[in-house]
């Protein structure tokens, strides 16, 4: 049940308005996924998924599917070709929009649809520090990140003020899509109302404030910063960014690019200024998708600017190294290492994206690419490595059809067969989906023990 004093404060908001957006949520919410562009176009899903997909207008891979369809059940969610996410959300990544070689901070990363949305349109290059607080979150975090086969992203477990003074005037672009107290997600979680409270909304808003001027700290001079939330609360929305404005003046609002797709803000709402209007806010009873709120922030070319962090120690283990490459020489047609620094981590060996920077004294959940596991006169690859590489990177692979019994099987654990021999790359549909290691006319199946599906 909604909460009645939420319910007064939207009527008297939204006034007249306010009858349609009270039947918005009682209609059956959209449901959406993404196309990860790390592995096919927006074009090239619709016609291998076997379900209808209809565009979702103001983010290019994103598209609407039917509820009854459960794309997460489908052999290519675990190939990582789509990431299944609200619509809304997708505005956030998209109104950021990274380039292929920036620098780039998700500073509330988790579980991970924005950083990979932010992943996708980096293509593989620059460097992608995806962050989250809370350490079981960000273990969440690094397995989504790894399913997609993003390979040029680092993932921290630490408090954004601690991370403020490491990386001071660090990043080209930041992602803030911060802690709220949920509005906008009633319709979709209707559990998200039992811990609603305007006590909530205030203690939400005092925390964004905090994790924004850390984030601006970690902006560089003409950085762009989007804060996103998932509420309707203008205490978190244009209050926030009025209270940004206000704390730190060497930061700008400009246009988010999606105005036509969505409403603005309203400045009048928090006695804001005029500039407000460039927000934007995303209404369930306007738009098929869930309530919703961004800004985009540019930090002024002249403010003040910092050195450089130390560069990765690169691992030293000549033995290691030996074996890893000894592997990629009879398993891949691609050098892993020609982009980044080895590192070792115990028996664990990673590579740290290129443009990375030492992570001593930082809480690290995933280092940069798990390549794999370092065992006695032998390597094993790490799942992650699989989903990174694509199908012409394998010297030897095995491809079944996604709708067929052998891949299903391989997903519950069972083993395949082919007449080959040695560590190869099992298929669907063309497209990596775990690893294998053949011999004597059987692939035994190496995909990990706690992804397999059971039943």
């Amino acid at each position: 049940m909604l909460p009645e004093a939420f319910l007064q404060r939207m009527e008297s908001l939204l006034g007249e308005e306010y009858p349609a957006f009270r039947a918005g949520l009682e209609e059956d919410r959209a449901f959406g996924l993404r196309a990860n562009l790390l592995k096919i176009s927006p074009q090239g899903l619709p016609g291998l998924v076997p379900f209808p997909l209809e565009p979702v207008a103001w983010a290019k891979e994103g598209f609407y599917y039917h509820e009854e369809d459960r794309p997460g059940r489908h052999p290519l969610h675990e190939a990582g070709l789509y990431y299944i996410q609200e619509p809304s959300a997708m505005s956030a990544a998209a109104i950021l929009d990274p380039k292929p070689g920036e620098r780039v901070l998700d500073l509330c990363a988790a579980p991970g649809g924005k950083t990979t949305h932010l992943a996708g349109r980096m293509q593989g290059k620059g460097l992608l520090i995806a962050n989250e607080i809370i350490p079981n979150r960000a273990k969440i975090l690094a397995q989504n990140l790894e399913r997609l086969g993003v390979s040029n992203a680092v993932v921290l477990n630490e408090d954004s003020g601690r991370l403020a003074e490491r990386l001071p005037g660090f990043f080209d672009k930041i992602l803030v899509d911060a802690p709220c107290s949920g509005e906008g997600m009633f319709r979709k979680d209707p559990d998200a109302c039992d811990h609603w409270s305007p006590e909530n909304v205030r203690m939400c808003a005092d925390r964004q404030l905090m994790i924004l001027q850390n984030a601006v700290k970690m902006l560089r001079p003409g950085g762009k910063l989007v804060y996103s939330t998932c509420t309707f609360s203008p205490e978190e929305n244009e209050g926030s960014v009025k209270a940004l404005l206000e704390a730190e003046p060497e930061m700008k609002l400009i246009d988010t690019g999606l105005g036509e797709f969505f409403s603005p803000g309203h400045p009048e709402w928090v006695n804001g200024p005029e500039e407000l209007h460039k927000t934007v806010r995303i209404w369930p009873h306007k738009v098929r998708g869930e309530g919703h709120f961004a800004a985009l922030f540019e930090k002024s070319a002249d403010a003040s600017s910092w050195a450089e962090p130390a560069a990765p120690v690169p691992c030293k283990d000549k033995a290691a190294l030996e074996s890893f490459r000894s592997f990629c020489k009879d398993a891949l047609t691609c050098d892993p290492l020609a982009e980044g620094t080895p590192v070792l981590f115990g028996s664990e060996l990673y590579r740290i994206p290129e443009g990375g920077f030492d992570l001593a004294g930082l809480k690290v959940a995933r280092p940069g690419l798990h390549l794999g596991t370092l065992k006695k006169n032998r390597f094993e690859p790490a799942h992650a490595l699989c989903l990174a590489l694509k199908k012409d990177d394998f010297r030897l692979s095995a491809d079944f059809p996604s709708d067929g019994a052998g891949i299903a099987s391989f997903l519950r654990g069972g083993t395949l067969n082919a007449d080959l021999n040695g560590w190869l790359a099992v298929l669907s549909d063309g497209y990596p989906i775990g690893w294998g290691k053949a011999s004597g006319g059987i692939i035994k199946n190496h995909y990990p023990k706690g992804l397999r599906i059971m039943g």
